[in-house]
Order: structure tokens, then C-alpha cells, then sequence
């Protein structure tokens, strides 16, 4: 099996990516035509607009955004490795907006390298399509946290999601991660107002429990933290009662 290389190397790295051959890995490598560097807010994929290409987040943070009477929601939030916007292969049209938060690096597979994998790639497909489900899983983590957390729960959950999902990409580390979130995209995650949502950072300082300060999260207790938010990381199917260890390599 092969280790992370090339533009794909972070693509479920933690994850399915012990998974893949070393044919396969230069397959999906093979996919991306085309990178480019964007600034903050660059609409990756507008609502109803056909898609013909699917794109890999290599660098930055991106945001799925529903804007409904003026108000902007942050209904999902991708990190480096993420396939962003996959399922437009199957959909064509999405019913929301991918839009960056700071700058990002991206890149772009056609739909018709995406046709092929699914052709003549029956693994490959499966490890894609697994990807998509993921997403799914935490969109379902997301609304039923937030019917069930208070807002300073949700800012740890969403906190703690997103360590575990870049510490899978080695992009955290023990004591927090660097992260271009301001205060209103927070705000617009947690379901509240940029108003409250600085009462509630101050709220959650003030247990020990974060630091939020120029782009840097310090997390002082993660194990805290995650009691404190009600946090279990299963769903993000690392390690844990969902882990699929060697699994899926001979599926």
C-alpha cells in the first residue's frame, strides 16, 4: 500500500487511505487537471448552477452556505483533503453555495475523469463514495446537535470536529489548530448571532476550556472540552466503535 503523495495525499489520509493500491493512489492523483490558488469567499460552486467538475480542497477552508431571507447559515464546514463539492457528480445541481473562508488552494476533477473511476474502477468508486457519506454523517451529527446543545456546546462541538478532522491530515496538533474562522462564520455554524457568539466565546474562555485569537484555537483541555460539548467522534469514522481498520481494503 502506498503513503499519501501527490495533490491527492491528504485525501482521507487517517481514514480509507491505508485502503487504496499503489496503482489506485496514482489513479486519483492522475484525476486533478487543474489547481489554482483563490481568495476568501470565491464561490467554488454556486446554487443551481450545473456543475461539470467536482473539486478537491488542497489547502484552506471551505464552507457550505445557505443564504435564506438575509441571513447567511454555514450548514458544513471542509478542511484540506475534503472532495468539497463530490456529490455534484451525481446531483449536477446543489442546493446551497461552496464558498472559501480565507484563502485556499483547489483542485478540479472533470466529471467525465469522475464517469471513468466510476466505470472502470469499482474500489476507487467505493472510496469516493465513501467520502460522500462522511459528509452525511456529519451533517446529521450537526442537526441534531444543534437541537440538542446549548450555543457554548455547539462552539466546543464544532471546535472539536474540527481538530479531530485536521489531526487526521496532520494539520493539529496538541494544543489546537490554526483556523481563518471569524467570529461571524462562527456565529452563522453555531445557529446565533455575532453578538452572542462573542458572549458565548468568552463564556467557554472562561471554563478553560478555549482560546480563540488571530486565526490560532487553543484548546488548554481538549478531553474537557469534548465532555464539556458532548462530543464523540465516531461519526467522524476515525478510530472509535465505527473504525473500519482493514475492512474495507479487500471490499
Amino acid at each position: 500500500m502506498s503513503e499519501p503523495s501527490g495533490l491527492t495525499r491528504l485525501f482521507l489520509k487517517g481514514r480509507l487511505r491505508h485502503a487504496l493500491t499503489d496503482r489506485e493512489v496514482e489513479v486519483l492523483d492522475s484525476l486533478i487537471e487543474r489547481t489554482e490558488r483563490v481568495p476568501d469567499g470565491h464561490v467554488v460552486q454556486a446554487r443551481a448552477v450545473e456543475a461539470t467538475r467536482s473539486t478537491l480542497l488542497l489547502d484552506g477552508f471551505i464552507a457550505r452556505v445557505i443564504d435564506d431571507e438575509g441571513a447567511r447559515n454555514i450548514v458544513g464546514l471542509q478542511v484540506p483533503g475534503d472532495f468539497v463539492d463530490l456529490h455534484a457528480f451525481a446531483l449536477k445541481r446543489l442546493d446551497h453555495d461552496v464558498v472559501t473562508i480565507g484563502p485556499a488552494l483547489l483542485g478540479y476533477v472533470s466529471h467525465s475523469k469522475l464517469q471513468d473511476i466510476v466505470r472502470n474502477e469499482p474500489h476507487l468508486t467505493r472510496v469516493l463514495w465513501f467520502s460522500t457519506l462522511l459528509d452525511a454523517a456529519i451533517h446529521r451529527e450537526w442537526i441534531l446537535k444543534l437541537e440538542q446543545l446549548k450555543a457554548e456546546e455547539r462552539l466546543g462541538h464544532i471546535v472539536c470536529e474540527l481538530w479531530h478532522r485536521l489531526n487526521f491530515v496532520d494539520l493539529a496538533d496538541t494544543h489546537g489548530f490554526n483556523m481563518p474562522l471569524l467570529q461571524t462564520h462562527l456565529a452563522n455554524a453555531c445557529g446565533t448571532t455575532a453578538v452572542h457568539i462573542n458572549r458565548v466565546i468568552k463564556a467557554v474562555r472562561e471554563r478553560g476550556l478555549l482560546e480563540i485569537n488571530r486565526g490560532r484555537v487553543t484548546l488548554p483541555d481538549r478531553p474537557e472540552l469534548e465532555r464539556f460539548s458532548r462530543f464523540n467522534p465516531d461519526y467522524l469514522y476515525g478510530k472509535g466503535s465505527l473504525y473500519l481498520g482493514d475492512d474495507f481494503k479487500d471490499s
